[in-house]
């Protein structure tokens, strides 16, 4: 068994607990939206389950695409289809008003109603909704606002009033979950208090979630898929590790270039206070960690820790060290190249190192060049 197929296992078998079954299909997308100077012409497809990572550039088009898929976009040609439905056909001159469209929609600022209490703005949804596919009981428990119920919208904290609005969308029995910087107004402490309901949240839902953050932290924790916007086009689709690890995402990051990928917790050295995680490339070290063996894990590493040799160098304070194949060198900026890696098995994911073009020609850094990639910092997403 692969480390993709260990991880998957994992992911499953922690997320699976009460899961629904996924539902068929998948949300399929084509946008063409001229507006002044900006043309969004864009094409991708959801995965019918999990979150999606819509990411990009501010201004790339990021909140157009959920407004184009919640309809309030009337000037949009394109094609959209959710699951066996068609929302939109424009060849066909076919088009599904907002109001018929079931989407459930999270806004960075939570748009409660100040006169209802929580009860009273979660039956808002409630009684409008066609037809109850998540259960009221499910909705409350899962974004854990239970003891919310009868509290004014005034006395809830940000990370409260984000629950209860998510809560509401799901009890609107949406076919599909927007949410645009649902975390971006909330301090660090609200954000920490959310962010594990909203990551528990895939597993319960059979409908395919979009999510726009400007945190890339807070994707690569939450999304299983992602899609990379600039200038209204979408530049990269798929797993995380795979479009952070793309050129044209790397050279927008710049200096905070970085891959995301899944491990596994192996072991504890408890005296170390460390631990050991089977990763992409290899065996990983960070520091001790809370969890138990067999979990599935995401980390961090960025471009500018990773430094290449030629060999092995055993006598180092550095731990983390990879045997690995360089597939491209680019030049990201003047002085400045992109070295892309992976290990010599064919499932691994890219690597990224950040070196000068000097130290590359020193060392003679090529496409098909086998290196030792030394990773000076690893950072566990949670």
């Amino acid at each position: 068994m692969t480390l993709r197929d260990t991880v998957t296992t994992a992911r499953s078998a922690a997320r699976d607990m009460g899961a629904r079954p996924a539902a068929a299909g998948a949300l399929e997308a084509r946008f063409r939206l001229v507006r002044g100077p900006f043309v969004l012409d864009a094409s991708f497809a959801v995965p019918a389950r999990g979150v999606t990572g819509l990411f990009g550039p501010s201004g790339s088009g990021k909140t157009t695409v959920l407004r184009c898929i919640a309809g309030l976009e009337p000037d949009v040609r394109g094609f959209l289809r959710v699951g066996d439905d068609i929302w939109q056909d424009s060849e066909l001159d076919r088009r599904v008003p907002p109001h018929r469209r079931a989407v459930g929609y999270v806004f960075q600022e939570a748009d409660l109603f100040s006169h209802l209490d929580v009860r009273g703005n979660l039956r808002f949804a409630w009684r409008r909704a066609p037809h109850h596919v998540i259960a009221w009981d499910d909705a409350v428990a899962w974004l854990g606002v239970e003891r919310l119920l009868d509290r004014a919208v005034s006395r809830l904290s940000g990370g409260e009033r984000q629950r209860v609005a998510v809560a509401r969308a799901l009890l609107s029995s949406p076919r599909v979950l927007l949410m645009d910087e649902p975390l971006a107004a909330l301090d660090e402490v609200n954000r920490r208090e959310i962010l594990p309901w909203l990551e528990d949240l895939p597993a319960r839902l059979d409908i395919p979630m979009v999510y726009v953050s400007h945190s890339l932290a807070e994707v690569g924790r939450l999304a299983d898929h992602m899609v990379f916007l600039a200038d209204g086009q979408v530049r990269a689709a798929g797993a995380p590790s795979d479009v952070l690890a793309h050129v044209d995402f790397a050279r927008w990051r710049g200096e905070e270039a970085a891959v995301i990928v899944d491990a596994i917790v192996r072991d504890h050295d408890l005296e170390g206070h460390l631990t050991l995680l089977d990763g992409p490339w290899g065996p990983i070290w960070v520091r001790r960690q809370p969890r138990e063996t067999g979990r599935a894990v995401r980390v961090h590493v960025a471009a500018s820790d990773v430094s290449l040799s030629l060999v092995p160098e055993p006598l180092t304070t550095i731990m983390n060290q990879f045997y690995v194949v360089v597939h491209e060198v680019r030049e990201v900026s003047p002085g400045e190249a992109l070295v892309r890696m992976a290990a010599p098995s064919a499932d691994s994911p890219m690597l990224l190192a950040l070196i000068t073009q000097r130290s590359a020609a020193r060392l003679g850094i090529a496409a098909g060049r086998h290196v030792y990639a030394r990773v000076k910092s690893v950072a566990l997403l949670d």
